[in-house]
């Protein structure tokens, strides 16, 4: 029987590399061969915490930003055939429940994750075909079709922000969604100013169109820094959050301005809590919103910002690896010496 190799997370900062039997898809499934896949900061998270609390529990098949060509067909899937190019949306709504009729499918009560992408081959279970497989456009290359999820989680942060009247915002962290985000306002027209602890990485956030930076020092003065960076000293009308790191959630709402809005995106650790002036949030009118992850909507939009090739994100792919190289390049991510790697088999 014909084998194929997967990275399997075991536990914290422990992957192994296994050879399993291809699978075959039935009914209503399909089979994909991995064409690339992108390292993200929720790989590194997961890798180094040895778990996810919604996506994944271990052992279990590893990665989850990919794009492949079908492999093979299950009875019952009419829309698809071998050697389709696609990408797979690492989750996949119920479409009934109260959230998903209210085109909140990202809070499905049904959520299905779908992990696996650092593999060379992937079987798509048929909700993922039905819901969450959509068509690869000619000439759009593999390792940018692959960074289709989390530039859709971007979409749906920046869906859920007022940006009428925007012409001004802060973003904290340059990492990888951190960068997405500085990309995707520069291109709508708004004045970013990012922080960050990397010099080399508010370089990147440069080239990506970022109006000013700030070196932080990760401590509860960066609020304060970031505020005094804005046109009128009094905060930026969007702050996003984009660290999962309890402190930087503090200084985000300290860096807003008077009726403004932050947007907080990192997933801090389960358990901690943050810091908040609540004199500052009551009487100032600061709205605070939580978002996560992506729904459809948001997912073909960014396909389809992808295949304009508007934005620059070919800056964020630092490196390429095979499957034996993931690990030294997550590690290499938690140093800060890259921002992504592309995976390819």
């Amino acid at each position: 029987m014909p084998t194929h190799r997967v990275l399997y997370l075991l536990g914290p900062e422990h992957v192994e590399l296994r050879r399993e039997p291809i699978p075959r898809p039935a009914a209503g499934e399909v089979l994909l061969r991995l064409d690339a896949a992108t390292t993200c900061g929720t790989d590194l998270k997961v890798f180094k915490r040895g778990g996810h609390p919604t996506m994944l529990s271990t052992p279990c098949p590893f990665g989850h930003e990919m794009t492949g060509t079908l492999a093979a067909i299950g009875a019952g899937t009419p829309n698809w055939r071998e050697g389709d190019a696609v990408v797979v949306a690492n989750s996949a709504s119920c479409g009934q429940c109260r959230f998903c009729r209210a085109g909140r499918e990202n809070l499905c009560v049904n959520l299905l994750y779908l992990n696996g992408a650092f593999a060379e081959y992937l079987l798509v279970p048929e909700d993922f075909v039905r819901h969450s497989t959509y068509r690869r456009p000619d000439g759009l290359k593999p390792a940018l079709a692959a960074m289709t999820e989390p530039l859709a989680c971007v979409f749906h942060g920046l869906s859920a922000c007022c940006l009428d009247d925007v012409t001004e915002c802060i973003i904290l962290g340059a990492g990888p969604i951190g960068l997405m985000f500085v990309a995707e306002l520069a291109h709508r027209g708004i004045r970013v100013i990012l922080g960050d602890l990397t010099p080399q990485r508010l370089e990147v956030g440069q080239l990506l169109g970022a109006s000013d930076t700030v070196l932080v020092s990760g401590d509860r003065t960066d609020g304060d820094t970031l505020r005094a960076a804005t046109e009128y000293d009094r905060g930026a009308q969007l702050v996003i959050e984009a660290t999962g790191f309890p402190t930087a959630w503090s200084n985000s709402m300290e860096a807003v301005a008077p009726g403004g809005e932050v947007i907080l995106f990192g997933g801090c650790t389960p358990g901690t809590t943050a810091e908040l002036d609540t004199h500052r949030l009551h009487y100032s009118e600061i709205t605070v919103k939580g978002v996560y992850h992506h729904r459809p909507a948001t997912v073909q939009a960014a396909l389809d910002r992808l295949t304009e090739g508007t934005l620059p994100l070919e800056h964020l792919l630092q490196e390429r690896c095979d499957l034996d190289g993931i690990e030294g390049a997550l590690g290499r991510m938690a140093s800060r010496e890259i921002l992504k790697a592309v995976v390819t088999t």
